[in-house]
């Protein structure tokens, strides 16, 4: 049987400003599927680590992609799947989107890349709607383009990849759960037209920034004036957090995805450690158990490890 292992990243999500449209890969922290292509029309699934996640393919994210492809193409085979998550569910760091993007990259390895990346990810939105109840695209995109991407449309799909500049991430996931269904339901569905326009100039000033690599530009235009000031709450200590790693040389950041996780972008690598050692400090004192990345910005998205 043809058989395939991917490595499957973490995602920023948002960006800030850019609620379901922008998001970014990471290269740390990652998941590890190992995926067979098996002559049954069936999905089975096997988790190799402590989450409990459902092995019902129906249940589980990555099986109900691995259906929509079978169910795409007639049913006239099936998959075997082996997850190792190091993305923690309800993280915010795209653990479900791992999960999604992962199963379609190796899908279309096993049956000789018969699909777009746009095609993909379009399965690959099936195992986010199971996770969050609404079909969104921005951890989807990045983790199966790389780099840095814009969602301008769902319907039809339009996505754009964005040069990435040179930043390094810092992400700190404190231990508590914010789930992503709840995240949403906490939002206004209208909001006045002065945010709404704060919101469109800095969602373009951040685009700018990476496209000229205007570290200012992108600094200033990390600021979120819709979603961060209402799901900010579920966060402890999230606004001496994001003041304190500005301070520490950050250029600015917010939350990742629906939280709980912050992340921070930094011009350099010790700016990136520096930030991180703030993060660590506030949680200590807050007692919360938290896991801290200190990564760059992944050009790959889902690599394919071995076949």
């Amino acid at each position: 049987m043809k058989k395939v292992v991917v490595h499957s990243p973490g995602t920023v999500a948002n960006l800030v400003c850019g609620f379901d449209i922008l998001g970014l890969a990471l290269s740390e922290p990652y998941d590890i599927m190992e995926v067979t292509l098996i002559e049954e029309p069936k999905v089975t699934i096997q988790n190799l680590d402590s989450f409990n996640l459902p092995v019902e393919p129906e249940k589980n994210v990555a099986g109900v992609v691995l259906l929509s492809v079978m169910e795409k193409l007639n049913n006239q085979f099936g998959f075997d799947v082996r997850i190792e998550k190091h993305i923690k569910p309800g993280s915010g760091i795209g653990s479900s989107a791992a999960s999604a993007a992962g199963a379609a990259v190796a899908a279309n390895q096993l049956l000789g890349n018969i699909f777009s990346k746009a095609e993909m990810v379009q399965f690959a939105m099936n195992g986010e709607k199971l996770a969050s109840g609404v079909k969104h695209a921005d951890n989807i995109a990045p983790c199966i383009y790389g780099g840095i991407s814009l969602i301008r449309s769902i319907h039809p799909l339009d996505i754009i990849s964005i040069p990435a500049p040179e930043l390094f991430v810092t992400v700190v996931h404190p231990q508590i759960e914010v789930r992503t269904s709840d995240a949403r339901q906490i939002l206004k569905q209208q909001v006045p037209l002065k945010d709404a326009i704060r919101q469109w100039g800095n969602i373009a000033g951040l685009v700018t920034g990476f496209l000229k690599n205007d570290f200012d530009l992108i600094g200033r235009s990390l600021e979120d004036v819709i979603i961060e000031p209402v799901r900010s709450i579920l966060i402890p200590g999230f606004d001496e957090l994001k003041s304190s790693c500005k301070e520490a040389g950050a250029l600015g950041g917010g939350i990742s995805g629906s939280g709980p996780s912050v992340f921070m972008l930094s011009k350099t690598y010790e700016t990136a450690l520096a930030v991180a050692a703030v993060m660590n400090n506030i949680y200590y004192r807050l007692g919360i158990d938290k896991n801290t990345y200190v990564t760059n910005i992944n050009p790959l998205g889902v690599s394919i490890q071995s076949k």
